[in-house]
């Protein structure tokens, strides 16, 4: 760390000093998004030199690890032609990403910018939905053609403009662009110069289309391990590739919204500390509104079981823990199947298998819990033995009916099209905080 800031403090001083051949050799070597690192210490005159500084291509690298109103200052800033510049040298589904963070005043100017052939392009790239394989891929890839021999696939490769963003792997087609397999560049070295692709090609090979959702892409990778993946039209035709960068991207954001979803939260792009409380303030209340609404429901059956806690006042000593115990156990069912259906490990099939496994676990948790509450009660509290028998009787059906509902819920949200974890997240608490009371209540009027 104190040699990062050494340096960042010596880059300083010679752009100060006008020495930019020295800033630029220090900067060469480091990779695009330490470069970045280092550019966020400094004042946003020396980020603009900065830039001028560096290599174009290696610029673009260094602009893409920019967040998205560092992105939007630094445009502002640039002139019209090191923004075109910048948008030259940019990888394809960057300059997609970029436009579909900026605003439209900003948007309407760099495309002004643009060729009418690369301002086509971005368009039909900008028509995909955001979080579709459309919205993420890129067509900066090398296609061959299936009818060349390994010495003319291999010229094709080297002579692409694409090939040094290209992965290992190079996609087949036929003359009108129709995908017919995948082959790497490895085997195209091994392989007979005289062969024909179409000899060595796999055609056994893992594809989607421009409308599939971007998490249903990325379940794809993760399943087949992949590191590139072909994207056709509807009529089978290569339009691009999504690389495994890319899919990193899309598995974290996809992440962060469950996390907030799952936090009763409307989710948000912006990082927190670019987001003003208006806006964080937004993103939370519609929820807390419909929460502290349906909490007036355990107040309502608190209201209707006044006679018995009138005649037992001690019953109302556990309801807080008997409460928190519930949610706590609904909340670790639910997240834990969220995160397997994320992750496609348990599907709707599994219904009942889940059923059981969460009865039986919650079962022998509520049973746990039950003994150790009996023994402290026996030590600290004078509760009467039938009070401690009804809490005990409690505890075991709440954790029973929050695990089970924490490991289906999820499930059928799933089924019927609900994010799983926005349905679950905020529901769990308030319905088995509800049957918590109302099997207490139950027992307590039975028992008592």
């Amino acid at each position: 760390m104190r040699e990062e800031e050494s340096m960042i403090q010596q880059l300083k001083e010679w752009l100060r000093e006008g020495d930019f051949a020295k800033v630029r050799k220090e900067l060469e070597p480091l990779r695009s998004a330490d470069i970045a690192d280092c550019m966020l210490e400094m004042e946003p005159k020396e980020v603009l030199l900065v830039f001028s500084i560096l290599p174009k291509e290696l610029s673009a690298e260094v602009f893409s690890h920019f967040s998205a109103s560092e992105k939007k200052h630094l445009v502002e800033a640039f002139t019209d032609e090191e923004t075109l510049d910048l948008l030259l040298h940019m990888q394809m589904d960057d300059r997609v990403d970029l436009l579909e963070e900026l605003p439209a005043n900003l948007v309407n100017r760099l495309l002004s910018l643009t060729e009418p052939s690369l301002r086509q392009e971005i368009n039909m790239y900008l028509g995909y939905d955001e979080e579709s394989a459309g919205g993420v891929m890129t067509s900066e890839f090398v296609a061959i053609r299936k009818d060349l021999t390994i010495t003319e696939a291999l010229e094709t490769f080297r002579t692409s403009s694409y090939a040094r963003v290209s992965s290992n792997e190079l996609f087949v087609t036929d003359e009108c662009w129709t995908l017919e397999g995948v082959v790497s560049l490895k085997t195209l070295l091994l392989s007979p110069t005289e062969a024909k692709v179409a000899e060595v090609m796999d055609g056994h090979y893992v594809s989607t289309t421009t409308s599939t959702d971007q998490e249903a892409v990325a379940k794809l990778f993760m399943k087949y391990d992949l590191r590139a993946m072909p994207v056709t039209d509807n009529d089978q035709r290569l339009v691009g590739v999504i690389t495994v960068d890319d899919v990193m991207d899309v598995v974290v954001q996809e992440q962060t919204e469950d996390m907030q979803k799952m936090a009763a939260m409307t989710p948000s792009e912006l990082p927190y500390l670019e987001q003003n409380i208006w806006s964080l303030s937004k993103h939370r209340i519609g929820w807390l509104m419909i929460l502290m609404v349906t909490a007036t429901i355990t107040g309502g059956i608190i209201s209707s079981y006044e006679d018995v806690l009138s005649q037992t006042v001690a019953l109302a000593i556990f309801i807080p823990m008997l409460m928190d115990t519930g949610g706590n156990a609904g909340a670790q069912s639910s997240t834990l199947l969220i995160r397997s259906i994320a992750l496609g490990q348990v599907e709707f099939k599994d219904f009942f298998k889940v059923l059981w496994k969460e009865l039986r676990v919650g079962l022998l948790c509520g049973l746990v819990l039950a003994l150790l509450n009996t023994i402290r009660i026996l030590m600290i509290s004078d509760a009467p033995l039938a009070v401690a028998i009804v809490v005990n009787i409690s505890i075991v059906a709440t954790v029973v009916f929050s695990k089970v509902l924490g490991g289906i819920l999820p499930i059928l949200s799933d089924k019927v099209g609900l994010d799983p974890a926005m349905m679950t997240g905020p529901l769990i608490t308030t319905v088995v905080d509800a049957c918590a009371l109302l099997i207490y209540f139950a027992l307590a009027s039975l028992l008592l």
